[in-house]
């Protein structure tokens, strides 16, 4: 249907068929500057990803645990992230330039929170008798972090990661968009600016690729954590 409906209905400068856009991928891989811009974005959102999870983790950890961080931490937590981050946009290039620092920057503030949500929400969660039962029978608080507070929360972190993703995704191409003399944002735009349909849609499948990846990669790492539980 698509492809029938761009060759006969929708003006050619809107929408590709799918076989014009299959052919685009021979001329995006041709190309030295977008290979190169792929592999930039490529960087940028795996880095942002995996800053995201170290970090968010981490805070996810301390206001869980502490009821003193869970009251007085995550109000300031909730205010950040309920401040439209586009808007500080500006910011991230005045402090970060506009090279790949500020996608990843901007990358982190977006995928950092659902992580943060998912661990906190993941450690509350667990039950109070495992902990109380852990420590009758002499287990230390580092024992306790990881035979029981860690496995219990694994199923909501990977939540946390998987809407990560996308969220860092989102930010890196936002920057890319606003901000940026190149990476695949930048030429996306560019496509879509010139009404070139075709590398625009091959181009959105790179991002989405992209995302497969990474996700895939989250998938089996909950898999490879969740054993446990079969």
């Amino acid at each position: 249907m698509w492809e029938a409906a761009a060759r006969t209905v929708i003006d050619p400068e809107l929408l590709s068929p799918p076989t014009r856009v299959f052919l685009a991928f021979s001329e995006i891989f041709a190309d030295a500057k977008l290979v190169g811009a792929i592999v930039v974005t490529f960087w940028e959102l795996a880095l942002a990803y995996l800053m995201s999870i170290g970090i968010g983790a981490a805070i996810g950890l301390v206001i869980g645990l502490h009821r003193f961080s869970y009251l007085s931490v995550l109000p300031l937590v909730l205010l950040v992230y309920s401040v439209p981050q586009v808007v500080v946009l500006p910011l991230f290039v005045m402090y970060f330039g506009i090279g790949p620092a500020s996608k990843v920057a901007f990358g982190f503030t977006h995928g950092v929170f659902p992580v943060i949500f998912s661990v906190v929400a993941g450690v509350q969660n667990i039950s109070q008798t495992l902990v109380t039962t852990a420590y009758s029978m002499g287990a230390s608080r580092f024992q306790i972090l990881r035979r029981v507070v860690i496995p219990q929360m694994i199923p909501s972190f990977f939540t946390g990661l998987r809407l990560a993703m996308s969220a860092t995704l989102l930010g890196v191409l936002l920057a890319e968009l606003y901000v940026s003399v190149g990476g695949v944002g930048y030429y996306a735009k560019l496509f879509s600016e010139s009404f070139d349909p075709a590398r625009s849609f091959a181009l959105v499948t790179v991002l989405a690729s992209m995302a497969i990846f990474l996700n895939e990669l989250a998938r089996r790492a909950e898999t490879r954590f969740s054993r446990w539980k079969l």
